[in-house]
């Protein structure tokens, strides 16, 4: 083994604190992404829910009423 102690690995020949300092930082920083990802992907697909939504009931409207007349009209050809 590479250390005699816990306490040894711990320490690391006196940069311990730099170590652990920085793999704390990687797990916080990670656990924060992870975090804003899932927030922001929620925020997406509410808000793609909410325009699709919007879309539809706006084309429910505009099935109640004509959007085109159409008037049959006869061509001669001479």
């Amino acid at each position: 083994m590479a250390f005699e102690s816990l306490a040894a690995f711990l320490s690391m020949d006196g940069h311990g604190p730099y170590v652990w300092t920085c793999y704390g930082a990687f797990f916080v920083l990670m656990a924060v992404m992870m975090v804003w990802s899932v927030r922001r992907r929620r925020a997406v697909i509410e808000s793609c829910r909410r325009r699709y939504e919007s879309l539809e009931s706006r084309d429910v409207g505009a099935t109640t009423r004509a959007a085109a007349t159409f008037t049959r009209v006869n061509v001669s050809q001479d």
